[in-house]
């Protein structure tokens, strides 16, 4: 049997991660500081849904080396989802955006570095270190920005342009995880994520826009569009990442040591008026919304080309943002009660 360490692991990505590895056999062990808003849901689900198979440990991946020492010497498998997660924060706060993202994504590399396991390490970075694109250009439509030159998607060719306090921590973080392998001979996959969405996902106003919206619809709360709302995302359904997550395992040999971007793709784009539209038109939900300024490190398009990936190891995202956005919406609707006292 197979054991992942899942830091972050009650966490929107991670507690769909862990239920995948979980209902496939693994023996899984979570750790995480439980700062998230609803990481108790979470917990609550996995150890109904899975009396045994499952650990969960209650620590920090800045502050509790020892454990990372010890849980890293347990596992054949890390995947390292704990971050701060949005560029607001990192504005405001730079130190903890730092200490979260870069200090703790080195102590977890040291601690796979001393161990005699060696465990493989599975990366979740971000397309915030490429910045704001400025080299390739954006051109403005009447309700979507895109890429001047008729460029479909951003390859892993892309220079790196970090642009923000989240972008420099992640970054860094990407780097290190990229030259332990270099240098120490570690197993390891750096996947820059754009805009993952799905079932769990508890969004807020700074993070996780696609969930939040529908949210803010279903508790009557207003939205506010920052920028003019042509800004345009790749949307990769959850269920599709940790698909990614897996094919990483499995291809190990090929894939190791590398940096590949991971996201919807050209086939599953929706800028935030179309996603609005979409949530008026085809769900008849009805957001209140206004406009406000633009904020910092906010890049105008972000598509991600997933070709790279895709050659190495066959994997292709199988749900269209029509089907994700329903999933969502039915977890959303099922679990309304639960989230009340969060968003009421």
């Amino acid at each position: 049997m197979s054991k992942m360490l899942i830091t972050g692991g009650v966490g929107f990505i991670g507690v769909n991660a862990a239920d995948h590895f979980l209902s496939k056999g693994w023996e899984v062990i979570i750790l995480d500081n439980f700062s998230r808003k609803g990481t108790e849901i979470n917990q609550a689900f996995l150890e109904n849904k899975y009396p045994s198979g499952l650990t969960i440990v209650k620590a920090d991946v800045i502050t509790d080396q020892p454990v990372l020492d010890d849980l890293c010497n347990k596992v054949d498998v890390v995947l390292h989802l704990a971050a701060q997660v949005a560029v607001t924060t990192s504005v405001t706060d730079p130190r903890s955006d730092f200490d979260c993202n870069a200090q703790g994504t080195f102590n977890v590399l040291e601690a796979i570095r001393k161990s005699s396991a060696k465990p493989t390490l599975i990366f979740a970075s971000t397309n915030k270190v490429y910045g704001g694109l400025e080299s390739v250009g954006v051109d403005e439509g009447e309700r979507r920005y895109s890429f001047a030159g008729g460029l479909k998607g951003v390859t892993e060719e892309m220079l790196l342009d970090f642009h923000s306090p989240y972008g420099c921590s992640k970054g860094a973080a990407d780097q290190y995880v990229r030259d332990y392998s270099r240098l120490y001979d570690l197993k390891t996959v750096v996947l820059r994520q754009s805009c993952i969405y799905g079932p769990h996902q508890m969004g807020i106003e700074d993070q996780g826009w696609v969930a939040w919206f529908m949210i803010a619809t279903l508790f009557n709360r207003p939205v506010t569009i920052y920028g003019n709302g042509k800004q345009v995302r790749d949307l990769l359904y959850v269920d599709d990442l940790v698909a990614a997550y897996e094919a990483c395992i499995e291809n190990i040999d090929t894939v190791s040591g590398q940096v590949f971007n991971m996201g919807g793709g050209a086939d599953n784009t929706l800028s935030l008026i179309e996603f609005l539209d979409f949530l008026k038109d085809d769900l008849q939900m009805g957001v209140e919304y206004s406009f406000g300024g633009v904020r910092p490190g906010d890049q105008p398009i972000f598509v991600s080309d997933n070709s790279k990936f895709m050659k190495a190891t066959g994997w292709s995202p199988q749900f269209d943002t029509t089907k994700g956005i329903a999933n969502l919406l039915e977890w959303l609707k099922e679990n309304k009660d639960k989230l009340e006292g969060f968003y009421s």
